[in-house]
């Protein structure tokens, strides 16, 4: 600073300086060194004021420091949380999906959208998970959301597919009185396929008049839904009269779901040669069949073992450049898994898993039970081991598997402990697991246990019958989780959503396709 100083002293005119004329003995004046702020021709702008103030003041490039770290902090955390629940929704854990958006919610400048709601809502209900569903859009519409006709959809499906037919109705009527919620075609075609799976043809009957005083007309989705529901009930008359009219209708023509839903009906019930009719029919009114169509063959032909039809069909797939998907090898173990022919199974899912393909829930099923088939009880433990390390979905199938496993080796210790697990998870036990467990019990003389299960059972039926049967949440989120997402207080939320309308149809494609 005092160098700056000197240098503007020493350009000033004022400054006095020694004369040609002058005595070189002559000394020259002694320089006065001005302190800062002094010397008149200095300005704030070559010397700027110093002060303490200054000193404890930060940098404007700490500053600037500071705020891009904390912007990249919260974009990390909208990276963590966002894909955090859109994990949960993905692998299906209900749970952990609600806690986490628990937490987004108490952010104070959060505000979820229809889509979040929309894919909530459907996750819940193929989770089995109604109540939560109910709460869930109560919440919403308290929070001041207004409801969508396909948010009121997706609550009606979520009762629907835990078969509460009549609080299915209720939402129904909830919508009726709406006028920006009128139901579509959509609302009364899940609404007619859970009243034809419970057999209340009587109930379809009433929506197709609901649908014609709307002028709703029934569409191919809706009609194939009629078919299948009459072809499970043995009604094949009424059957092939709902076919013959969609042949002659101009609206609502049969498509491949139509041969699908044919040839899915008559394989399943081992009648392969009405199946392979039907299939030529379809083939001569111009259906083109779809890998969908191979895998029922594929599965039909496996479960009467005719694995030489089986194989062709497989080598007719790979001619025509169909690919083989989880389906089609999901067909083929099961096909083995029931014959306990544990060397084919297990070659195929080497093969399976050789291609890149994903296993599911039910190929873990198959394995199960197919090693319990073959006796193998060591490697059922080592499948359920593998399930775990690669997060297959425990749902109420996997551990019937299980529990199947554990009565056909007859540890009946196991096998309780599985059936606690399963609870605790709420995964509902169905027929299939008080069955299983009621012969197990049966076999061993246990009727004490046989009759408490029983008991069980029937009040379990009777819950379900009266729209309660949610069993009570048990299951925590991961320590870690929650560690993880509870270092920083606030954050901000930048929320990117898929366009409700579209995750609401794909959502409902499980019901228009029957799956």
């Amino acid at each position: 600073m005092s160098s700056l100083v000197i240098f503007c002293c020493s350009s000033s005119s004022s400054t006095p300086t020694a004369t040609p004329s002058s005595s070189s003995t002559a000394t020259l004046p002694k320089k006065k060194l001005w302190k800062a702020g002094e010397y008149p021709g200095v300005t704030e702008i070559f010397i700027p004021k110093l002060s303490n103030n200054n000193n404890k003041r930060r940098t404007p490039i700490k500053s600037i420091k500071k705020k891009l770290d904390k912007k990249n902090n919260a974009n990390a955390w909208v990276n963590t949380v966002t894909e955090a629940l859109s994990d949960a929704i993905d692998k299906k854990q209900w749970l952990l999906a609600l806690q986490v958006f628990e937490m987004l919610k108490e952010q104070p400048f959060y505000q979820p959208k229809e889509g979040t709601y929309m894919k909530l809502l459907v996750l819940l209900g193929r989770s089995g998970q109604p109540k939560h569903a109910r709460q869930l859009f109560d919440e919403m519409v308290e929070e001041g959301l207004e409801p969508t006709p396909e948010l009121y959809t997706a609550l009606l499906a979520a009762y629907c597919r835990s078969n509460l037919i009549d609080e299915a109705f209720s939402v129904l009527e909830q919508m009726k009185a709406l006028p920006l919620c009128q139901p579509d075609v959509y609302t009364f075609s899940i609404l007619i396929k859970v009243c034809v799976d419970a057999s209340r043809f009587e109930l379809v009957e009433s929506l197709y008049d609901q649908m014609a005083e709307r002028l709703i007309t029934p569409n191919t989705v809706t009609q194939n839904i009629v078919l299948s529901g009459y072809g499970k009930a043995g009604k094949y008359e009424q059957m092939e009269r709902v076919l013959s009219g969609m042949l002659e209708s101009t609206t609502c023509k049969p498509d491949v779901w139509t041969m699908n839903i044919i040839l899915s009906l008559f394989g399943n019930k081992g009648q392969i040669e009405i199946m392979e009719r039907w299939y030529e029919k379809f083939r001569n009114f111009g259906m083109e069949p779809e890998t969908r169509t191979f895998n029922i063959l594929i599965g039909a032909y496996g479960k009467k073992r005719m694995y030489d039809k089986m194989s062709s069909v497989m080598e007719y797939m790979r001619r025509l450049s169909f690919p083989w998907t989880t389906s089609t090898y999901n067909n083929v173990i099961e096909a083995f898994s029931d014959a306990g022919d544990a060397k084919h199974m297990e070659y195929t899912f080497d093969q399976m898993r050789a291609e890149g393909m994903k296993a599911d829930t039910k190929t873990f099923c198959c394995l199960i039970r197919g090693y319990a088939n073959a006796g193998l009880f060591h490697k059922v433990i080592s499948s359920v081991k593998l399930a775990g390390k690669l997060e297959i979905p425990e749902n109420t199938s996997f551990f019937n598997a299980v529990i199947y496993a554990c009565a056909k080796a007859e540890d009946l210790m196991e096998m309780e402990r599985v059936f606690k697990r399963m609870k605790d998870k709420s995964c509902q036990p169905d027929s299939t697991t008080y069955s299983a467990m009621i012969d197990a019990y049966r076999k061993e003389g246990m009727n004490d246990k046989v009759y408490d299960l029983e008991q069980e059972n029937q009040m379990m039926t009777a819950d379900v019958s009266k729209g309660s049967h949610d069993v009570e949440t048990k299951a925590s989120l991961n320590a870690t989780e929650v560690k993880q997402m509870n270092r920083t207080g606030m954050f901000y939320i930048e929320e990117v959503e898929d366009d409700p309308k579209h995750s609401y149809q794909g959502a409902l494609k499980c019901w228009w396709g029957l799956s």
